[in-house]
């Protein structure tokens, strides 16, 4: 079973279970697909998460060195942002409309944003990617 990531025209964003990719573009072509809330039949697949490969039998692997390949990824994604972006803080969503309207010099900018704000900036045409927080360690949790 294969689940996707799929929206429609209007933005609505829901799960699709196929049984295998084919399913999934047969059914598009022959217009099964509908949207559950505005019932659209315009309705595409999101990008989803890659598969890291590992170069080894990844379901033989336990779950614990998984979870440490996922975080180190992500550990480098946040170093990364950190060095190379500036910090605008809660007025993300601000600066990000005045360096795509020339309003300020280009950079490459981070901060925080609520969902509706990422979407509202990416319908403007303002590309807007959310990157996941700092791995919570469990061994230090209460």
């Amino acid at each position: 079973m294969i689940i996707y990531d799929l929206i429609c025209e209007h933005s609505h964003r829901f799960e699709g279970w196929f049984k295998s990719a084919t399913d999934f573009t047969a059914q598009k072509s022959e217009g099964m697909l509908s949207c559950p809330m505005c019932s659209s039949r315009n309705v595409t697949k999101l990008p989803t998460a890659s598969r890291i490969n590992l170069k080894r039998d990844d379901s033989k692997a336990p779950d614990h060195v998984m979870a440490d390949v996922s975080s180190t990824l992500i550990e480098k994604i946040q170093d990364y942002v950190d060095s190379h972006y500036d910090d605008v803080g809660k007025d993300f969503p601000e600066e990000a409309r005045k360096i795509y309207y020339g309003e300020t010099s280009a950079r490459n900018i981070r901060g925080t944003a609520s969902v509706d704000e990422v979407q509202a900036l990416n319908e403007e045409g303002i590309p807007a990617l959310p990157i996941p927080g700092a791995p919570i360690d469990k061994t230090k949790l209460n």
